[in-house]
């Protein structure tokens, strides 16, 4: 069988009984869960249903400047959530710049390389093909940005004592927090890895699933499912590195001392 199967609206009535299912469970065992996952469904049907508006008219006018448009605005919302899973990110402007920087220059980075090469997208930036693979890549990226970010700034409060020891016994800043740059280096790129590892045993990934679905030959969407994979891996290097390491730089300052100063203030 190929070819497209088109979903009605009662079809994705009668799947959103697996989530009122959940949200009763979550009233019988007292969980206090049924109010967020209600709320978050009811944000993901609208959100989903505006943008799938809002690419309607992006791809039809095959702009440059909308393209670019609506990209900046998934950054900005992208460093939002990842200052926002913060227990304690750095003070002021840092707190949200850092994260979206490392992402927006990781994703751009991979994603104009894939469109400009392996895709060979004509334009390259044509919002077809440049919207859903930049949004992918960022996905992936926050994630792996939000762990190294919340992974060192946690461990470099946590162990303040020992970096500024080994900063006291002649080590220079990049030396003193190498343990801490390699444990949030560590957990940013865990969920890749992760993924990489149980991709075609475990799980089948959401767009081969999706491509093959839509009657694409199962061995063209095994292609674009290891093309999409290595472009993730990449990114989320880069953003994690990048990431991690301006806030090792930011944290500390030209005469080599800590400055936890320069993080937020604790939540009361």
């Amino acid at each position: 069988m190929t070819g497209y199967l088109a979903l009605s609206w009662a079809d994705l009535a009668a799947a959103s009984l697996f989530l009122l299912l959940n949200a009763v469970l979550s009233i019988r065992l007292q969980l206090g869960l049924e109010r967020q996952l209600m709320v978050s469904a009811a944000r993901m049907v609208v959100q989903l249903l505006m943008i799938g508006l809002v690419l309607k008219l992006v791809f039809a006018s095959v702009s440059p400047w909308l393209t670019l448009g609506l990209a900046l605005i998934m950054v900005l919302f992208a460093g939002r959530e990842v200052r926002a899973r913060q227990s304690r990110p750095l003070a002021g402007p840092w707190g949200y710049t850092l994260g979206a920087g490392a992402m927006v220059a990781a994703g751009a980075i991979v994603t104009v390389s894939a469109l400009i090469g392996a895709i060979g997208a004509d334009p390259w930036w044509h919002p077809q093909y440049a919207l859903p693979l930049f949004g992918m890549v960022l996905g992936n990226v926050m994630t792996g940005v939000s762990l190294g970010l919340e992974t060192f700034l946690g461990a470099a409060t946590r162990e303040r004592d020992g970096i500024e020891a080994r900063l006291l016994l002649g080590m220079d800043r990049g030396e003193a927090m190498r343990p801490q740059v390699q444990r949030a280096m560590r957990a940013g790129l865990t969920p890749i890895v992760n993924a990489m590892a149980a991709t075609g045993v475990v799980s089948l990934p959401g767009m081969m699933t999706g491509q093959i679905l839509s009657g694409v030959d199962p061995q063209e969407a095994v292609k674009y499912q290891l093309l999409i994979m290595f472009l993730l891996a990449g990114a989320s290097g880069l953003g994690v590195l990048g990431a991690v390491l301006g806030a090792a730089r930011r944290l500390t300052d030209a005469r080599h001392r800590l400055r936890l100063d320069r993080l937020a203030p604790e939540p009361r």
